[in-house]
């Protein structure tokens, strides 16, 4: 159901502020590289309570913002909501 191909076929520039392109690309990119399953497993033990918190609230904010609720559970639950 998920993928994770951008990252994998992604031959641009991985930076910020060069244009909104690139920065969209990057933002992708970090955020696929970001959600690998060793890495997160890692990182998640590692944040204190208020960083993940504060983690779970950005996200939901953003996908509040900018989905619409059958979006929402169309792109992000992957269900038929």
């Amino acid at each position: 159901m998920h993928t994770h191909n951008f990252v994998e076929n992604y031959q641009g520039l991985v930076g910020y502020g060069a244009d909104r392109e690139t920065d969209e690309n990057t933002i992708i990119y970090y955020l696929q590289k970001f959600s690998d399953d060793k890495l997160m497993a890692t990182i998640t033990q590692r944040m204190a309570d208020e960083e993940l918190l504060e983690t779970f609230e950005f996200i939901n904010r953003l996908l509040k913002k900018h989905l619409s609720e059958s979006e929402y559970h169309n792109l992000f639950l992957k269900d038929d909501g």
